[in-house]
């Protein structure tokens, strides 16, 4: 007789593949005993059963190499656990390069993984032919060699993670399926299932191919989308003994290790094929998608020239198993948004079974803690705008995805599905003054102007890098015009909106009406949930402004911390422009428009003013170390002011120009030196914290500063005029690793290649550096501090 499902559960996992089970088996360990998972045919019948299981450590941020070490510990320990074996095999992988950008490519991945203490080391073609001998290396130019990556068998992975749950009183219920998801004042409060309904406190969707319509059930937005995905199996062939590393032959789109003594051909093809919602129902179990050899044919001529065995191989039969894949190849992790108490496990992009173990760990303390073990904000539930929900856009992007995952992370690369979604009001303006198109959070926002032919995508000095100079000159030499109309803006209006911010924020929030203020946004542990700009446009009304992939997340956790408090939160994002005038013309130029008192303002400063006869709010502050203002008005407006600043003389610049800007003034930013494994302490932004305490994340920030807690970011500039850091490079001192870049630029004020980092170590003023880029280590120099005008007179002028 089947085991009836109880009446209530702490939290319910929905989706028995890697996900699904290894968050139960987390949820357990952590001691939610009562968790049960619901899987509506068998466990692992959905994506897993099928999955090539590679795993591989490196990935392109320090966390979610974290989060698969993770697994790779624990998926060798899980056999001791439970007896139960995981067929777990470590062979290493090989990565070989066929062009000199590939093998730029992949030297910078080896520099990454020295900087995370992965075991990496380039080999030349000759050491990648012993190393795989039935490869033709004709054309292969080196490769780098990883000998801790390794594979499993994906069902017995979940078997012993389900194992291990129900000995600490976890439960399974398979064939149940789910049929709707109970709310209250948005919260979930149960599950209805085939077999019954069940209560609970928290959701863990883990449902892999059928997340998106999971969600919507709730409420909740999960934008993702199955994609076909192909590997060719072969029969047994001569020179396959035992088992072989996985070879990585990302040129060709190819990844190639044995399987049973024969070949597992397997390919991410530049574009896939989607597959529409209601293809897969409920029927699909262990399910295969059709043989597709014409669109494999492609990639089968790719395999047979890196294989010439395979000419006379006999195939045992081309998979075709579905994956699912999110706008930007990232998994999703964490409570939604729009719904309490739901938290997603989904969208794994192919990379399910290398990243289950670590997610699975991180989503069940996320469930039980409020938060993930370490930084994932990258992966977090919330990143998207609610525009890539719409299945056009997710048919258009998700076969783009799945080719990128072998793609060359050249910088500046830009996606070209599913553009165009969130036009700036000047976008009409933009174009016509030759813009150069980059999508933040589904706006398209102008990365340089001047642009008069698609930019060759290059790790040496970008095709953009004159026009860039350009930018920073003008807004150097004369005014310069940058668009931060994306940037989130929360309007928190009502008597009791000081008392709110007070708390919710570590800024001295509690300054006149005409005030800007600058805070951090921390959480209980005293690291960072954001950090923002505020205007107090009244005693009851002020208007903050957040990141512009910010903007979901920050809402939710305001909204979230508002109970108690006489306050309305509301996003106005799209009602308003907002252009940073910034320059030593600047002043001149308001005044020609019409808004002379505007020079009057104190720096953080923020008041009323008319340019080309439209109200304007202009702020005085810079974000590049540039005297001037941030002017906010209406959207509709923004033609007209525009227009104004542009006949006085100012010129539009982008993105670029902005953060090679930003880098130089040593100004952090989310993301990138800023995220919620850091505090202000470390970051040196104390500064801007009250010091009396009495908001979140008072006590733990307190406890940093009389730990002795100082700032760890400094500033580079490197000798070498030709290097070109990107981000995330391994600093050297004394052949010790000692920290890793954040944010790179070339600094034109400076007139070098410039960067942020983290130190480990305390270094001096002017300690002497070396950066790998690529393998190559450049000189640089440290600077406690902005490298262009350290006192901000500019700026302040």
């Amino acid at each position: 007789m089947a085991t009836p499902l109880p009446s209530h559960a702490s939290v319910v996992v929905i989706g028995g593949g890697i996900m699904g089970c290894s968050t139960l088996y987390h949820l357990a360990k952590m001691g939610v005993t009562d968790a049960i998972l619901l899987e509506r045919n068998k466990l692992t019948s959905g994506t897993t059963w099928h999955s090539a299981a590679q795993v591989r450590a490196l990935r392109h941020s320090q966390n979610l190499t974290r989060m698969i070490q993770y697994s790779v510990d624990l998926y060798s320990q899980l056999e001791e656990e439970t007896g139960q074996n995981v067929g777990w095999i470590q062979k290493g992988s090989l990565s070989i390069a066929t062009n000199p950008d590939r093998l730029i490519h992949v030297k910078r991945q080896e520099a990454l993984a020295h900087a995370y203490g992965i075991d990496a080391s380039s080999v030349s073609a000759e050491e990648a032919k012993e190393r795989w001998p039935l490869m033709n290396a004709d054309d292969v130019l080196g490769a780098v060699w990883s000998p801790d990556d390794g594979r499993v068998s994906p069902s017995d992975v979940c078997a012993a993670l389900v194992k291990a749950a129900k000995r600490l009183g976890a439960k399974i219920f398979e064939d149940t399926g789910v049929t709707g998801i109970l709310t209250e004042n948005g919260r979930v409060k149960g599950v209805e299932t085939t077999q019954g309904t069940v209560m609970c406190d928290s959701i863990a969707l883990c449902t892999g191919l059928w997340s998106r319509e999971l969600g919507a059930m709730a409420g909740a937005e999960v934008p993702a989308l199955a994609c076909e995905h192909f590997y060719l199996l072969t029969k047994p062939i001569d020179g396959i003994v035992g088992n072989t590393p996985t070879l990585s032959d990302h040129d060709n789109h190819l990844y190639i290790r044995d399987d049973s003594g024969g070949l597992l051909v397997g390919c991410f093809e530049p574009m896939g094929k989607p597959i529409a919602p209601g293809v897969l129902d409920e029927s699909f179990e262990f399910g295969l998608l059709g043989e597709d050899w014409d669109h494999f044919e492609p990639m089968m001529m790719n395999a047979l020239h890196r294989l010439p065995a395979l000419e006379t191989a006999e195939v045992k039969m081309l998979l075709n198993g579905p994956e699912s894949f999110t706008p930007d190849g990232t998994f999703m992790l964490g409570e939604t948004a729009e719904t309490k108490g739901l938290f997603l496990g989904c969208g794994m992009n192919s990379v399910g079974i290398a990243s289950g173990g670590g997610a699975g760990m991180n989503l069940a303390h996320c469930i039980v803690e409020g938060r993930t073990a370490y930084d994932l904000t990258e992966a977090d539930a919330k990143r998207f705008a609610p525009v890539f929900n719409n299945i056009d856009h997710l048919m258009a992007r998700a076969p783009e995805i799945l080719g990128t995952h072998y793609d060359i992370a050249f910088p500046g690369k830009q996606l070209s599905t599913a553009r165009n979604l969130r036009a700036l009001p000047l976008e009409a303006e933009y174009k016509a003054a030759g813009a150069h198109m980059g999508q933040f959070y589904g706006w398209e926002r102008p990365l340089y102007f001047g642009k008069t032919a698609e930019p060759a995508m290059t790790f040496a000095q970008p095709d953009w890098f004159e026009q860039v100079r350009d930018e920073v000159t003008a807004a150097h030499a004369s005014a310069a015009i940058f668009d931060a109309s994306s940037f989130g803006k929360i309007e928190v209006q009502g008597p009791d909106a000081e008392a709110f911010l007070l708390k919710t924020c570590a800024g001295f929030m509690g300054r006149a009406p005409g005030s800007v203020i600058y805070t951090s946004v921390l959480n209980e542990r005293g690291t960072f949930e954001s950090d923002i700009t505020a205007q107090r446009i009244a005693t009851d009304h002020y208007r903050l402004f957040v990141g512009t992939n910010a903007i979901k997340r920050d809402l939710s956790w305001f909204q979230s911390h508002s109970e108690g408090f006489d306050v309305t939160l509301t996003d106005s994002t799209e009602d308003y422009a907002v252009l940073g005038l910034m320059g030593p013309e600047a002043a001149r130029i308001v005044t020609e428009c019409g808004a002379p008192e505007l020079n009057t303002l104190g720096y953080f400063k923020v008041g009323p003013a008319h340019i080309a006869g439209k109200h304007v709010r202009a702020a005085r502050l810079s974000y590049v170390g540039e005297a001037g203002w941030e002017i906010t008005m209406k959207a509709e407006n923004a033609s007209a002011v525009y227009a104004a600043l542009i006949a006085a003389g100012a010129k539009p610049a982008g993105l670029f120009a902005q953060s090679s800007m930003r880098i130089e003034k040593g100004f952090c930013a989310m993301g990138h030196e800023l995220d919620s494994d850091v505090s202000p302490v470390e970051t040196g932004l104390d500064f801007a914290t009250r010091k009396k305490g009495g908001f979140i994340g008072a006590e733990a920030l307190a406890k940093r500063r009389a730990d002795g807690g100082v700032s760890h970011i400094v500033s580079l500039k490197l000798d070498d005029e030709s290097a070109v850091p990107l981000g995330h490079e391994p600093i050297y001192r004394n052949g010790k690793i000692v920290g890793q870049t954040s944010s790179c630029a070339f600094g034109y004020r400076v007139g070098k290649p410039i960067a942020l980092g983290h130190i480990q170590d305390t270094l001096e003023d002017g300690a002497r550096v070396q950066v790998d880029i690529a393998r190559k280590l450049f000189d640089a120099t440290i600077t406690l501090g902005p490298l262009f005008d350290p006192d901000g007179l500019r700026m302040k002028a």
